[in-house]
């Protein structure tokens, strides 16, 4: 499959070239001729690679009458590349448009298991040359490349502002009926399958993704932008017309093999640290002694992760730069484990309780990670044992 991913990405790149080269959809096109021109969005279902559990939108430009069928696709990337996931963290990951033909489009995402649906836009004559146009110009070198952000610009709002960029007329979106989602709520629809990818994302996103969304917010998913479009409409002098004019499958949902996650979910991961908290509490009740090793372990697996959370203020993602869960996982830990080791007096697990407190109280703001309460209440367990340290 990996190696089917590789060759899909060459045919967009290549067609990519050939079509900005040989302008496969013609600059001497006039309005005459666009009766012939069906422009669609793609939505494509997620599958099992982490990149796709989201699902996908592309655009499909189809000239009937100079056979051209092409999809426009704004998630082409290359994972090959030095530090990608790194990149992609910190929001510093660039994506390309590519374009191919449909039928290798539709193959690929037929090999997944996955659907693929077509929303035929109710466009004129001069809204499809217009979008044709603008097509033509982000397929130039100078525009194909853009710096993408999961929530704010990518493969699914790139499709919406090219068409509403187009129209003679305004789109208007119904709004949706008992659906107000806080962006992590809605990647926990797509994701719930998959709880260490939940929770990593979790980790990482903080206050900011647990706001309440907008409708044109909400649309960076692609299943929300196909709900959005099956329900919208134009406005155009004064007259309403709906935005879709047809809805077609142009590849049927089949079995997918759903990938093994860690058998272990990560809030069974972190009770368990919780009971074996408990359990080396206890025996330093009964032999009166301190097993001053645990503590140091949990801090180092602690403050480690909290380096994380300390760049990622600094990253390009909006969501993640205010995120109270640096006060559970507290980088702080680090410059103390050398005292907490050697049995040395320190303020460390004052400084940590008054963090921890903080952490339950920011809980009310806040949806943590799943489990992190309870390694943040082994953490508080620790910080009691140690209240009387001379």
């Amino acid at each position: 499959m990996k190696q089917f991913e590789i060759i899909f990405r060459t045919i967009f790149v290549a067609f990519s070239i050939l079509l900005t080269s040989n302008n496969a959809i013609a600059q001497d096109q006039d309005l005459s001729e666009m009766d012939s021109v069906e422009i669609g969005l793609i939505t494509c279902d997620p599958h099992e690679e982490i990149y796709s559990l989201y699902g996908h939108t592309a655009l499909r430009y189809h000239d009937l009458r100079r056979d051209i069928d092409a999809v426009y696709n704004w998630g082409v990337f290359d994972y090959t590349k030095p530090h990608f996931a790194l990149r992609f963290v910190f929001g510093l990951t660039d994506y390309e448009l590519g374009v191919a033909p449909t039928l290798p489009f539709c193959q690929y995402y037929h090999e997944w298991g996955s659907g693929v649906t077509e929303h035929v836009l109710n466009l004129t004559a001069e809204e499809k040359l217009n979008i044709r146009n603008a097509l033509i110009l982000n397929c130039k070198p100078e525009n194909r490349v853009y710096r993408y952000n999961f929530f704010y610009d990518n493969c699914s709002t790139r499709p919406r502002d090219i068409i509403e960029r187009n129209m003679n007329g305004e789109v208007v979106y119904q709004p949706r009926q008992d659906y107000d989602p806080t962006f992590r709520k809605m990647l926990h629809e797509h994701n719930s399958h998959h709880p260490w990818t939940a929770f990593g994302i979790d980790l990482l996103l903080g206050i900011n993704a647990d706001r309440q969304t907008t409708i044109r917010e909400q649309e960076f998913l692609p299943y929300n932008l196909r709900h959005d479009f099956d329900n919208a409409y134009i406005v155009r002098d004064g007259q309403r017309v709906p935005l879709v004019k047809e809805r077609r499958q142009l590849v049927a949902p089949s079995i997918q093999i759903a990938e093994k996650d860690f058998p272990v979910s990560p809030r069974a991961m972190m009770i368990f640290v919780l009971i074996v908290t408990l359990l080396v509490t206890l025996y330093e009740f009964l032999k009166k002694t301190k097993v001053r090793w645990f503590d140091a372990l949990l801090m180092l697996l602690t403050g480690l992760p909290g380096l994380v959370l300390v760049l990622m203020i600094f990253s390009e993602h909006p969501t993640t730069s205010i995120n109270l869960q640096i006060l559970a996982l507290n980088p702080l830990a680090l410059c103390f484990i050398w005292q907490v080791w050697k049995g040395r007096h320190t303020k460390w697990f004052i400084i940590s309780a008054v963090c921890l407190v903080a952490f339950f109280i920011g809980g009310i703001w806040q949806d943590y990670a799943e489990g992190m309460n309870f390694l943040a209440l082994s953490l508080l367990c620790r910080c009691l044992v140690h209240y009387n340290d001379k």
